[in-house]
């Protein structure tokens, strides 16, 4: 005779059951999501393309002298009047889309991207960015990294653009080895501005305020990295060590420590790191994942020290800075601006000497 199930078998069995058709569930709510996601940007890019050949039109118009600006007003006027559902086409949009499609009509590697972001993202970049490099640079990585309306103005604000051409990221010759695209995705320097952190501060300080602050921290690193832990364990012998912050980086397929250091780096601190690297590797790192990769954040740095210690580092790691404070963005786009005009110069002064080869 078979003995009667316990209560306990009874509630686990049930629990089993309902966490398997929760599951179920979540599967069906992904699908759904999925689903909407790809009716929205099949909606938005049906507006953006709208939006462009509504400024080519005008453009042309006003390019062969058929309409006189004047125009443009009458026709807001026309559709206001004479249609008043169709919303936006005031005459200040109807410029802005003019605009638009002059900004990328010759740029074959822009204008797909313009229309994987909303009309209101790509006002900003239009209004806000002169460069056609710069508007590019903003338009890939909002595409990519899936930036609010807010966030993009911030990014913006804080010159991440010419932060990025006038500073690339200082990495060792093993990291551009194994991880060709790792320059793309991390930066010299970090803008921690809303960790509100004062002048003297701890390394704990710092830890603190990013984990607290972990989902703007991770806006500001990109958002394929996932936070493992802080302070995370890495027993080698009989010792423990800590390394401060672990993340995987899901394009890289990689781990990524990082070492926190209030004060200005110094090349010992390379030693600690590729320590913690090998062990991460060896102990933690998972068979399909990539080597992993390490990251020096110092308050400062001395590009030349940096340059040195990196040159015969055996590790794929990078040394970056952490900003507390918004960056002078007028001083960074002078610096830009110098920074092009030598590169025009020197492209000229090649021209010049193959012209008269």
């Amino acid at each position: 005779m078979k003995k009667p199930k316990s209560s306990t078998a009874l509630t686990r069995k049930k629990a089993t059951t309902t966490t398997n058709v929760e599951d179920s569930f979540l599967e069906v709510v992904e699908l759904i999501q999925q689903a909407r996601q790809k009716a929205f940007q099949a909606v938005n890019t049906a507006l953006i393309d709208l939006y462009w050949r509504v400024g080519e039109y005008i453009s042309r118009k006003l390019a062969t002298a058929a309409w006189g600006e004047g125009v443009v007003k009458q026709l807001a006027a026309y559709i206001a009047q004479h249609h008043p559902d169709l919303k936006g086409f005031t005459r200040p949009n109807l410029f802005r889309m003019r605009q638009f499609f002059e900004a990328y009509q010759h740029d074959e590697k822009v204008s797909p991207l313009v229309r994987q972001l909303p009309w209101t993202h790509n006002l900003i970049i239009l209004s806000q960015c002169k460069r056609p490099e710069e508007r590019e640079f903003y338009l890939r990585l909002c595409s990519k990294e899936r930036w609010s309306k807010r966030e993009l103005e911030r990014q913006i604000t804080n010159a991440l653009f010419e932060r990025a051409v006038l500073n690339p990221p200082k990495v060792s010759a093993l990291l551009q080895q194994l991880h060709a695209e790792a320059e793309t995705i991390f930066k010299d320097s970090y803008l921690v501005d809303f960790l509100a952190l004062p002048e003297k501060h701890s390394e704990a300080d710092l830890q603190r305020g990013l984990v607290a602050h972990l989902r703007r921290f991770i806006i500001e690193l990109g958002r394929d990295f996932c936070f493992v832990g802080e302070q995370y364990v890495l027993q080698v012998g009989k010792e423990d060590f800590r390394i401060d912050l672990l993340f995987f980086q899901r394009e890289l397929q990689a781990l990524v420590g990082f070492e926190l250091k209030i004060g200005k780096f110094k090349p010992e601190y390379l030693g600690q790191l590729e320590f913690y690297l090998e062990a991460l590797d060896r102990d933690v790192r998972k068979p399909h994942e990539r080597p992993s990769i390490g990251v020096l954040l110092c308050a400062s740095k001395d590009d030349e020290v940096v340059e040195y210690a990196l040159s015969r580092s055996l590790s794929p790691a990078l040394i970056a800075e952490y900003q507390t404070q918004l960056p002078d963005k007028k001083l960074l786009q002078a610096k830009l601006h110098e920074f092009y005009e030598q590169a025009a110069a020197i492209e000229e002064k090649g021209q010049t000497k193959r012209r008269k080869k």
